[in-house]
């Protein structure tokens, strides 16, 4: 999608409740569970409003020669068969920039890893099951040298409702990719220019900011989003289709054993 990057956005709403009853929750191992999901939601609601692909083949698909209309009909047309996409590169969030590399599984979910501040975590996503690997600095932000000893070569699960509801888009390739083409400002076409080797054509978004890259050879899928300046950030998109297996970690906590007894 072409938008403006998320620091001039307002915290998701589930993230505003998961952080008011966090506040309110008097009991320790509740509050670490309301603060990593508080957390998650924000940065996971981040990263799943920028998503797209990318893809190459020798032969023009003639969205050079059409309008911006035209260019985003195409790039809807080649994205509704995609079942698998890889999502990588790095946003800005609320002042702080993500890191993210994700692949995806449309129907099924999706693994990989996101940073912010330092605090990384691997990620599996996998039939409305959310799974969390954070690093030993993510949970002793999160709930002490406590937490950090509890989750020492163990993952956290919890279900992909509620406070993670947002995480639930990772299942749905197809949504994000709605998303892409469908939350813009006033669009511009661009010139035509090479990205990774992949011949491309720009979509310019003149009222929020951001350029969206789409192939003109081969399908004619969405291969970059890129925005300038402090705010700004790159999220590639490529693997079309490369299969992605997904499987459940084992050694997870349920996030239900960290409620009070």
């Amino acid at each position: 999608m072409l938008h403006e990057h998320d620091h001039d956005r307002p915290p998701h709403p589930d993230s505003r409740l998961a952080l008011a009853a966090c506040r309110s929750d008097s009991d320790y191992a509740a509050r670490v569970r309301c603060r990593i999901t508080a957390w998650l939601v924000s940065a996971l609601f981040a990263a799943g409003a920028i998503s797209a692909c990318g893809g190459s083949s020798p032969s023009s698909n003639g969205v050079a020669s059409k309008s911006v209309a035209g260019i985003i009909t195409a790039a809807g047309g080649a994205i509704s068969g995609v079942k698998y996409v890889r999502v990588s590169g790095s946003i800005v969030s609320g002042g702080s920039r993500i890191t993210l590399d994700l692949n995806l599984a449309s129907g099924k979910g999706g693994r990989g890893q996101m940073s912010e501040k330092g605090l990384g975590f691997q990620i599996v996503v996998l039939d409305q099951t959310v799974y969390i690997d954070g690093s030993p600095a993510f949970w002793r932000h999160f709930g002490g040298a406590a937490a950090a000893q509890l989750f020492q070569g163990k993952w956290l699960k919890a279900p992909a409702n509620g406070s993670f509801a947002s995480v639930a888009l990772l299942t749905n390739v197809h949504e994000l990719f709605s998303q892409l083409l469908s939350s813009h400002g006033t669009l511009a076409k661009g010139a035509t220019t090479t990205v990774d080797g992949q011949k491309v054509v720009a979509v310019n978004d003149t009222t929020k900011g951001g350029t969206l890259y789409v192939a003109t050879t081969g399908k004619p899928y969405p291969v970059e989003f890129v925005k300038t300046g402090p705010g700004g950030g790159r999220v590639m998109f490529d693997r079309f289709n490369d299969s992605v297996s997904v499987t459940a970690p084992a050694n997870a906590i349920d996030i239900s054993q960290l409620q009070s007894g």
